[in-house]
C-alpha cells in the first residue's frame, strides 16, 4: 500500500453516499455501482450503522471520476484510482449525522501531469476538450455541478442544485453555484463551438429544482400576480424560473409565461390578469428594440414594468425600470407588491 493510504482512524467522521454524490457531481447509484463492481467505496464501518466515506475514499473517487470523464473505461479508472498514491486531508467540521458537501477541503488528488500519465498508461487522453472552464476560486460544489453537467448526468445536477437550494436559498444558489457553471459553459462554447447539450441538460435540471421551490409555496401574500416573460425572440427562460423561485421563498406568487412571448400575447396576459409587476427578460437585443415595452396596455392600477437582462437598449420607455441582478429584481418586486 502506498505511504499515504493509511486506514482511517476508528470513530473518524465520514460522509454518507448522498453527501459524496453531491460533492463529486455523480448520482448515488453510480457510487454504489463503483463500490460493488470495482471496489472503490467507503472504508469506514461501524456496527449497526451505514458505511461512511473517509477523506481518502473521496480522493480515490474524485480521481476515478476525472479519469472516466476524460475517457477512460470505468474498470481501468478504478484500478488506477486504487493504485494511486493519494494524500487525504482530515475531515474538518463534519457532524456524522448531517455531513455537508463542502466540509472536506483540500483533497490532494493527482495533478494534471499525473492525470495525463495515468491516462497515457491506459491509452486515453486528458480532458478531450470537454472540461468546463471555471475560475480558480470555484468551490467544490461548482466543480461538482460542472462535472455532472459535462457527463450529462441530469439526476446528479438536479440533486446538487436542489440540496443547495434547501441549505442556502435561491439567491445564493443562483449567484454562487448556477451562474459560475453557466458562464463556464458559455466560454466553452465560444472557444470550441461545443457544449450546447451540456447547457441544455444543466438548464433543464436547474429548472426542475427551481420549480420545486415554487411548488412548495402555499397561499401567496400578493393578490395581484407577477408576470414573468421572455421577449418575443428570447429562448433563454431559465432566469425567469430563478426569479419565480426567489419570489416563492418570500411567499409571492408569480406566473411564468416562458420563452418567446409575442408582444400581443403579453398584452393579452396583462389585460387578463391585472398584474402588479411585469418583468420581461432579454439576453440578446430585442428585434423591435424596446417596442414591446412601450406598447404595453394602460391598465389600472398600473403595474411596475421591469426590463431584465443585457438585451435592452440604454434608453428605456418612460415608466420602465431596469434590473441587473437577482437581488435587485426581488427587492423591486417585493416593494411593488407591498411585501
Amino acid at each position: 500500500m502506498p505511504s499515504h493510504q493509511t486506514a482511517p482512524e476508528p470513530g473518524a467522521p465520514g460522509l454518507t453516499v448522498a453527501a459524496v454524490a453531491r460533492r463529486l457531481g455523480v448520482a448515488p447509484a453510480t457510487l454504489r455501482t463503483w463500490d460493488r463492481r470495482y471496489g472503490v467505496g467507503p472504508s469506514t464501518h461501524t456496527a449497526g450503522s451505514h458505511r461512511r466515506y473517509c477523506a481518502l475514499d473521496v480522493a480515490r473517487l474524485d480521481l476515478m471520476r476525472r479519469l472516466v470523464n476524460a475517457g477512460a473505461p470505468p474498470a481501468d479508472a478504478a484500478r488506477a484510482a486504487l493504485a494511486a498514491d493519494l494524500a487525504p486531508v482530515p475531515v474538518l467540521g463534519l457532524a456524522p449525522t448531517d455531513p455537508g458537501p463542502d466540509d472536506l477541503t483540500g483533497l490532494a488528488v493527482a495533478d494534471a501531469e499525473e492525470l495525463a500519465a495515468l491516462l497515457g498508461e491506459m491509452g486515453g487522453r486528458p480532458g478531450g476538450g470537454r472540461v468546463v472552464p471555471l475560475s480558480t476560486s470555484a468551490t467544490p460544489a461548482v466543480r461538482g455541478l460542472a462535472r455532472a453537467a459535462t457527463s450529462l448526468d441530469s439526476v446528479a445536477c438536479t440533486a446538487i442544485v436542489r440540496d443547495t437550494l434547501d441549505r442556502r436559498g435561491v439567491v445564493w444558489t443562483w449567484d454562487h453555484l448556477v451562474l459560475p457553471v453557466l458562464v463556464g459553459i458559455g466560454k466553452q462554447w465560444e472557444q470550441s463551438g461545443r457544449g450546447v447539450e451540456v447547457e441544455h441538460v444543466l438548464s433543464e435540471s436547474v429548472t426542475t429544482a427551481l420549480t420545486g421551490v415554487v411548488a412548495r409555496m402555499h397561499r401567496p401574500l400578493n393578490a395581484r400576480p407577477v408576470l414573468l416573460a421572455c421577449a418575443d425572440e428570447e429562448m433563454h427562460s431559465l432566469p425567469l424560473f430563478a426569479v419565480a423561485a426567489g419570489l416563492a421563498e418570500r411567499h409571492i406568487g408569480s406566473r411564468v409565461l416562458g420563452a418567446r412571448v409575442p408582444a400581443d400575447a403579453l398584452v393579452a396576459a396583462i389585460r387578463r390578469t391585472g398584474p402588479a409587476v411585469v418583468l420581461v427578460w432579454s439576453t440578446m437585443p430585442a428585434f423591435d428594440g424596446c417596442g414591446c415595452l412601450a406598447d404595453l396596455p394602460a391598465v389600472r392600477p398600473a403595474p411596475l414594468v421591469l426590463a431584465a437582462g443585457p438585451g435592452w437598449d440604454a434608453a428605456l420607455p418612460s415608466g420602465v425600470a431596469r434590473v441587473d441582478d437577482l437581488v435587485g429584481t426581488l427587492t423591486r418586486i417585493c416593494g411593488a407588491v407591498g411585501v
